[in-house]
């Protein structure tokens, strides 16, 4: 029972990938779901979340006005296009379903337990 991240891939700055999270197991309906990172040697931070509805969405401040996420209930798959992607978004990408509330996304190193059914993540180079 995990969410299977896919999409990633190598592209130069300033380009641009669509991450899809799709459930294994189990479906994404009504579920909060959220994107999360983790880059070499770092630790593993949020990047943006969405509600079970789909009508509200947090994102870290360096996401806002690059990273769009999106939901689609009836494929039970959520999405994060990226666009204006730079080096230091490089990093492998996961999802999760968790609650989806800034400070609990900003944050994610104290709440790490509220989040639950991670599968392997998919890898996003971005090269200068």
């Amino acid at each position: 029972v995990q969410l299977q991240a896919s999409g990633g891939g190598s592209v130069r700055s300033g380009g641009s990938l669509r991450l899809s999270c799709v459930a294994s197991g189990f479906t994404l309906d009504w579920s909060p779901v959220a994107w999360f990172r983790q880059a070499p040697g770092k630790e593993r931070e949020g990047v943006a979340c969405i509600n079970s509805s789909g009508d509200s969405t947090r994102y870290i401040e360096s996401a806002k006005g690059r990273f769009t996420i999106s939901r689609d209930n009836a494929e039970s798959a959520v999405y994060l296009q990226m666009n204006l992607l730079r080096p230091e978004d490089t990093a492998v990408y996961y999802c999760a379903v968790g609650p989806c509330l800034g400070p609990i996304l900003r944050d994610y190193s104290a709440y790490r337990a509220k989040f639950r059914n991670w599968g392997q993540g998919t890898q996003v180079t971005v090269s200068s």
